[in-house]
């Protein structure tokens, strides 16, 4: 039986790099830095989600080399997404982000169901803060 998600991938250039922006500019805790042969396992988490790792992958094995390419080409592009993030007050976290030197793609806009901002982290993956509010599909209707 599954219980739950446990570990989802975020792909970058640069491990450390990317590792540091997490931590430092969102808050995330370094986890695992181990190197198995020549692959090297990165992995963070959100301090109030433990059970939920991030590895941070730098695109190839087990990708084939065309797909890592691609992969790589489409970070580059500043075309991958990333994760979303639930927020308490988006117009709070996003003008403390923006403080702390993140990018923003989107600024902090009503939707259906609720406030949304987009960021990119240090490799061009975009991620969503989101400040929920309750819906239904008919709202996204008219969106």
């Amino acid at each position: 039986m599954i219980k739950n998600i446990s570990l989802v991938t975020v792909y970058c250039l640069d491990q450390d790099a990317t590792r540091d922006f997490y931590v430092r500019r969102l808050g995330f805790e370094a986890r695992v830095d181990a190197t198995m042969g020549e692959f090297r396992w990165v992995t963070i988490a959100q301090p109030s989600q433990p059970e939920l790792e991030v590895t941070l992958m730098v695109p190839g094995p087990p990708l084939s080399p065309d797909a890592a390419a691609f992969v790589r080409g489409q970070l580059e592009a500043g075309q991958m997404g990333g994760l979303g993030l639930e927020v308490d007050d988006c117009r709070k976290t996003s003008a403390e982000l923006r403080e702390a030197g993140v990018t923003f793609i989107q600024e902090p806009a009503d939707r259906p169901y609720g406030v949304e901002a987009v960021i990119r982290d240090n490799t061009g993956n975009w991620l969503t803060l989101v400040e929920r509010k309750p819906f239904t599909p008919d709202d996204l209707k008219k969106f």
